[in-house]
């Protein structure tokens, strides 16, 4: 009897092994075929009419950015003025030590310390979102990636060799960039080629992937509004003007009307 049950177990037994092997060769090949994270489409989605943001980002930007990089177009005072920044915490939190609220924003690095020990003086930010675009910011801040091969030890896809160092790798965590190898051509003319798959974090960050998701933003955010402070303002007017162009035309062509009815 003890036989029997034996045999039939191990006739139940052997299918579900099989179908059990299948699905893991199925997922593995799954997973080999998926496809790469698509990096180039990511989107920063900022709105600079965001006070909240903006006021976040602010506080960013003198955190992480202003120890190297400047924003010599734009006054801390005219900042606190357009985010709604109390004067007390603009002066104990924003203007740096030996300035005042109605100078420009600028880094206290020496321009030859910089190029010494980055090899290029980092650049001013306060036209980088009118130059390269806010996607453009966003993604570079997210794509860091340890590289032991540079002096930084880290490297972006945004923007390869960057002499910048991953100075938010505290917040994010340090990431690893995996490439897969893709060829193309076939025979003497087929050529390899590594290309960027997926990040795996090594060590965590003290955010998780949503809360640095929104501090990149909001950082974004405030470059978008460093770039042209009055952008808000004018877009308001400029639905005045479009509708003051329209009525303009109207009354022109009528006048024009007017002025040729005699004519045949």
């Amino acid at each position: 009897m003890v036989k029997y049950a034996s045999l039939v177990l191990a006739l139940f037994a052997a299918p579900l092994a099989l179908a059990a092997e299948e699905g893991a060769n199925a997922a593995a090949a799954g997973a080999e075929k998926s496809a790469p994270v698509d990096w180039e489409s990511w989107h920063a989605g900022n709105d600079v009419t965001d006070i909240a943001s903006l006021q976040r980002g602010a506080r960013n930007f003198m955190n992480y950015c202003v120890g190297c990089h400047s924003l010599k177009y734009v006054r801390y005072q005219r900042v606190a003025d357009d985010l709604k920044i109390p004067a007390s915490v603009l002066s104990a939190e924003l203007v740096a030590p030996g300035s005042n609220a109605l100078d420009y924003i600028t880094t206290a690095m020496p321009a030859h310390d910089a190029e010494n020990w980055f090899g290029t003086v980092p650049p001013d930010l306060s036209l980088i979102a009118r130059s390269r675009g806010v996607n453009y910011i966003y993604r570079y801040l997210k794509t860091f990636y340890t590289d032991t091969s540079r002096p930084t030890l880290s490297n972006n896809l945004a923007f390869p060799t960057t002499a910048m160092p991953a100075v938010v790798s505290d917040l994010e965590g340090v990431k690893q960039a995996v490439f897969r190898d893709v060829k193309s051509g076939s025979g003497a003319d087929a050529t390899t080629e590594q290309v960027f798959d997926h990040f795996e974090t090594t060590v965590p960050g003290n955010m998780s992937a949503e809360q640095f998701d929104g501090f990149v933003r909001d950082t974004v955010n405030f470059l978008d509004y460093a770039g042209e402070p009055v952008q808000v303002e004018r877009r308001s007017y400029g639905l005045w003007v479009v509708l003051y162009l329209l009525m303009l035309t109207a009354f022109a062509w009528l006048l024009k009307k007017e002025y040729w009815k005699e004519v045949h």
